[in-house]
């Protein structure tokens, strides 16, 4: 029976960037490993209500840079930057080093995997029904753009006995085209019937010539804190 490759990581290097960009030696590598882990961890459970679609790590000399692209910057930022401050003195606790942050504003979250499946997930745990949820989900992203998009639901769907699986798809979603700009992403709803899985594949184009800027959907970043800190001190 053929499996399904996860569309992120068989684009990486090709069409999609890492989500942690350095290098370590063998001593030092599981431990920034594992720091990454934590930041991560931490910043999604801190801005759960921001949207947060991804967080890419980078590991300047003897320093963090952590860049957050939200559809919500303003709950990240906070009044005058205090939000965005506390979060920058917790993540340098937490690695060691001196950290920046930078928040980055989405331009189109209806075309973001994972927060389309966080919407899914959480209109299935205020008993939506799961076809409307899909159907719903799946129109908006077609009608800001994506060329395709297709949302999969598993377990115990309209509290049935027998766990089954249900999707549904708009559009072309080309999974073995490499140059295909596909978004993907799962989340899971916790039901009183138990736990159902969501996925979420969203096409929003070919990417030619290895130029990921053309299908960009970031704007450049909205604040940073290293610029704010600097600001500070020199009053």
């Amino acid at each position: 029976m053929g499996q399904k490759t996860h569309p992120n990581g068989l684009r990486l290097g090709i069409v999609k960037i890492w989500n942690s960009i350095w290098f370590a030696n063998t001593k030092d590598y599981a431990n920034y490993l594992y720091s990454d882990f934590k930041v991560r961890q931490f910043l999604n459970k801190k801005l759960i209500k921001a949207s947060v679609s991804k967080i890419i790590i980078e590991r300047p000399s003897k320093s963090i840079r952590i860049n957050i692209y939200t559809a919500r910057p303003g709950i990240v930022i906070g009044k005058k930057g205090e939000d965005v401050e506390k979060l920058r003195k917790i993540v340098s606790k937490i690695t060691g080093v001196p950290a920046q942050i930078n928040i980055t504003e989405i331009r189109k979250p209806e075309l973001e995997a994972k927060l389309i499946a966080n919407i899914i997930s959480s209109q299935l745990e205020k008993r939506v029904m799961f076809r409307r949820a899909m159907k719903r989900a799946v129109q908006n992203a077609m009608r800001l753009g994506a060329k395709g998009v297709k949302v999969e639901v598993s377990g115990r769907l309209g509290g049935t006995e027998i766990a089954r699986t249900e999707w549904y798809r708009e559009g072309r979603v080309p999974l073995h085209t490499l140059r295909a700009d596909i978004d993907f992403s799962i989340s899971e709803a916790n039901t009183t019937y138990g736990i159902i899985g969501v996925k979420v594949w969203i096409f929003r184009g070919e990417i030619l010539k290895n130029s990921l800027k053309e299908t960009s959907i970031f704007t450049k970043p909205i604040i940073n804190s290293y610029r704010m800190q600097h600001k500070k001190r020199r009053k």
